[in-house]
């Protein structure tokens, strides 16, 4: 791969996280507009159908095996259903600013479940991320709540219950991409989790639907970018980068996704960010890059590009 074609997928990398990040204030403005779960349910739709369109496009679409089908109902009751419930309940709650770096520990809780679940190795490095990740959750829901405890808002745990639910959907996404392209699996999992949502939401909201009608054109127009360009587009470009520049390199950008949600917060909803919440952000910053195994991966390769340029080198002089 050439400089320059690194380079582009950086770019879109970048425009992945900064959808993503301000993906955080549609939803937002949508569960503060709309009945929380049951747009939840059609915005997952409508990002499904988009995804399928485009797989369709590409010609990637086939049928999943029965064990397939297994692994993508389970992978989308938690990464779809489950994420998507207390992330849309939990924003009702809490700020979006706190939504926004609470979510910005996915790779951080994916390394301590794959420790737990996959007995994977923990270094030093590691624990001290999940330390530092740690220390700034203290920092942002508890200190920036008063304090204590006992002041943590609900929406900051049902937001945290969120991330919890994606990462550890992302061991049995790990099981199914080696027979199943990741892009197609998920499609599935967003058409599956929408429709599971749906039903849900004629539980707990019987009148949701209903709430429609209150939604402007604006609005509606925040809806479909939420759908399509950050859930969709967004979630397609991330799987193909990881298959491209790799999990490790394509992880270090997740960094970036609680900061444009704090940049977003502050000018599209005048929400105030605290000293607290600025201290959070580094330690959870830190804590993901020390934590994922970012860092010592990219050491890794440094070293190892430093040591075959050398060797190259010396090949020439002899």
């Amino acid at each position: 791969m050439t400089r320059r074609q690194r380079f582009e997928i950086y770019l879109l990398l970048v425009f992945v996280m900064a959808a993503w990040g301000l993906n955080v204030i549609a939803i937002k403005v949508l569960v503060s507009e709309f009945a929380p779960i049951t747009v939840t349910a059609f915005r997952i739709f409508v990002a499904a159908v988009c995804v399928f369109g485009i797989l369709f496009f590409l010609k990637l679409m086939r049928l999943p095996t029965k064990q397939e089908l297994f692994y993508i109902i389970l992978a989308s009751l938690m990464n779809v259903v489950g994420h998507h419930f207390f992330l849309s309940i939990g924003l009702v709650e809490t700020s979006a600013s706190n939504g926004g770096l609470i979510l910005g520990l996915g790779p951080l809780l994916s390394t301590i479940i794959a420790f737990i679940l996959l007995k994977n190795q923990v270094t030093f490095l590691k624990w001290l991320g999940i330390f530092f990740g740690l220390t700034g959750i203290t920092f942002v829901v508890a200190i920036g709540a008063g304090g204590s405890l006992s002041t943590i808002s609900i929406g900051d745990l049902y937001v945290f219950i969120a991330v919890f639910t994606q990462a550890l959907s992302f061991v049995i996404i790990k099981k199914t991409s080696h027979t199943l392209d990741p892009r197609l699996m998920t499609g599935y999992m967003l058409l599956i989790g929408s429709v599971v949502l749906f039903v849900i939401s004629l539980w707990k909201e019987p009148e949701g639907i209903g709430s429609f009608s209150n939604g402007s054109l604006g609005i509606w127009m925040i809806f479909l970018a939420s759908a399509i360009i950050a859930t969709a587009i967004g979630q397609m470009i991330y799987n193909n980068a990881i298959g491209k520049v790799g999990v490790t390199e394509s992880a270090i950008f997740i960094n970036l996704n609680p900061f444009f949600a704090l940049i977003g917060a502050v000018l599209l909803l005048g929400e105030k960010i605290s000293v607290s919440q600025v201290i959070g952000f580094v330690f959870i910053l830190f804590g993901v890059l020390f934590g994922s195994g970012a860092l010592e991966e990219f050491l890794h390769q440094y070293r190892l590009k430093k040591t075959l340029l050398f060797r190259a080198g010396k090949s020439e002089h002899m």
